[in-house]
């Protein structure tokens, strides 16, 4: 597999060490806020998911989100998870999920270099054509960073998730190949 990585992260596969810090992300309700998880996990159920996880696809399996700590070590730290689900490679396309799940690390861009990261991976090893995404019309700044990250507006779900005793939209978001690959030359050009 190819190295995922940028000047503050690096995506790793994950290991089966790493179910602990997982455990401690999917139980926090802030976490968990914008997620479509919607009960708290046990040791035994993420261990399965874990193991379910890794009878996929390799290209569906889970990356771990590690930032370069500033420390004299320079050791890495993991900060949250991301993955391509549900392939379709006749159709060359591919949702993606994200989680930051390190609570300081949010609102300082690592989404979004997440999923410029994921999108390079996506179009210029995966071969996709179409990568996409469901997020929650209250997850403004998952919205932001989406939007950053080359994702468009294409639809919604009205009313497709229940949370809080109130129903939420569920917005659809795509980027297309040609559209980022037009982005990234521009980018490059400035």
């Amino acid at each position: 597999m190819p190295h995922l990585f940028n000047e503050r992260i690096r995506l790793r596969a994950a290991e089966k060490a790493d179910i602990e810090v997982f455990l401690r992300w999917v139980n926090d309700p802030e976490v968990t806020e914008n997620l479509m998880l919607v009960s708290p996990m046990s040791r035994v159920e993420e261990e399965r998911w874990y193991e379910n996880m890794l009878a996929q696809h390799p290209s569906e399996h889970v990356f771990v989100i590690e930032t370069k700590q500033e420390t004299p070590d320079g050791a890495w730290q993991a900060i949250g998870t991301c993955q391509f689900i549900s392939i379709d490679w006749r159709n060359r396309s591919a949702e993606v999920g994200i989680m930051i799940g390190e609570k300081s690390f949010w609102n300082r861009s690592y989404g979004t270099e997440t999923m410029q990261l994921l999108l390079e991976h996506g179009f210029n090893t995966l071969n996709l054509n179409r990568v996409w995404l469901q997020v929650y019309d209250k997850n403004l700044r998952g919205i932001r960073a989406y939007e950053k990250a080359g994702f468009v507006h294409e639809g919604k779900f009205r009313q497709g998730h229940y949370q809080h005793g109130r129903y939420y939209d569920i917005c659809l978001m795509s980027v297309l190949k040609t559209v980022w690959l037009e982005n990234s030359a521009q980018h490059t050009q400035n």
